[in-house]
C-alpha cells in the first residue's frame, strides 16, 4: 500500500481529484486531496507562491504523512517542487502530471507563451482582487478538448478564481529538480494543448527533472474530468516502485 497526495492545478480544488482518488483507493492505497492556499473557499486571492507551497508542506506535517507519492498537476508542479525542497524526508516520489517544472528563480509565467501572460494580467487588472479566471473558449478548446460540451461546461462551472501572484512569483529552491535525490515521474497526456505543442509540456519541461520515468496516456489537460479512471491508472503506473 502506498500513500498518494494529489495536488491540483490552477482554478481547481482538491475536491475535483476525488473521482481520481477513488480508483486508486480501490487498489488499497491511501489518497489525500488537499486544496492549496489561495483556492480554498474564502481564501484571499492575493496569496503568493511561497504561501501556497507552505500550505501543502504544512498539510503533510499536520497529517504526519511520510513516504508520500506527491502528485502535482499543471500549476501544482510549482507547488510540489517547492514542497520537495522543504520536506524531502516525507516524499518517496514526485509525479508531475502535465505540470510545470521550475528551476530556482523561475516563475510559472517564465514557462508559458507570452500571450498567456498578457491575457492573464489583463483579466486580473479588470477583476481587481488579485485573481484571474480562464476564459471559457480556452478551457473548451485547449484544456478539455476530449470532453463533450456538456461536460466541459459542467467542469468549468465549478472552477474558482485563481491568485495571479502564484503565476508571477519566482520560486526559491535550494536545489533544482534534476539535482533532488528523489525518484521522479512525468505523466504526459498526448492530446493536452493547454500549452501549444510547439511550446509543450514534454519533453521541454519534463527533461528538467533529470532522470525520470515517463508515462504517456491519451487525453487532455483535464483528464481528471473526462476520464478519471484512466488518469488514476497512469498515476499508479507513475507512482509504483
Amino acid at each position: 500500500m502506498s500513500t498518494y497526495v494529489l495536488v491540483h492545478g490552477a482554478w481547481h480544488t482538491g475536491v475535483e481529484f476525488e473521482p481520481v482518488a477513488a480508483p486508486i483507493r480501490a487498489h488499497g492505497h491511501q489518497v489525500y486531496t488537499p486544496t492549496i492556499k489561495g483556492n480554498r473557499p474564502g481564501d484571499a486571492k492575493t496569496t503568493g507562491l511561497k504561501e501556497a507551497i507552505q500550505s501543502i508542506a504544512d498539510y503533510l506535517a499536520e497529517n504526519n504523512l511520510k513516504d508520500v507519492i506527491l502528485v502535482g498537476h499543471s500549476y501544482g508542479g510549482m507547488v510540489i517542487t517547492g514542497v520537495a525542497d522543504l520536506a524531502a524526508d516525507r516524499i518517496r516520489r514526485l509525479v508531475y502530471w502535465n505540470a510545470f517544472v521550475p528551476n530556482n528563480g523561475e516563475s510559472l509565467n517564465d514557462m508559458v507563451p507570452p500571450h498567456y501572460v498578457g491575457l492573464f494580467d489583463a483579466i486580473a487588472a479588470e477583476r481587481g482582487d488579485g485573481s484571474v479566471v480562464l476564459p471559457f473558449p480556452i478551457w473548451r478548446e485547449a484544456f478539455i478538448n476530449d470532453a463533450d460540451l456538456a461536460l466541459a461546461q459542467k467542469a468549468y462551472d465549478i472552477l474558482n478564481p485563481h491568485p495571479l501572484a502564484t503565476f508571477s512569483d519566482k520560486i526559491a529552491l535550494k536545489a533544482n529538480p534534476a539535482e533532488m535525490q528523489l525518484a521522479k515521474s512525468y505523466i504526459n497526456c498526448t492530446e493536452d494543448t493547454a500549452l501549444p505543442h510547439s511550446h509543450g509540456w514534454h519533453p521541454r519541461l519534463s527533461e528538467k527533472l533529470g532522470l525520470f520515468r515517463l508515462v504517456q496516456v491519451a487525453g487532455s489537460h483535464e483528464l481528471c474530468f473526462s476520464d478519471p479512471a484512466r488518469l488514476a491508472k497512469a498515476i499508479m503506473e507513475a507512482g509504483r516502485d
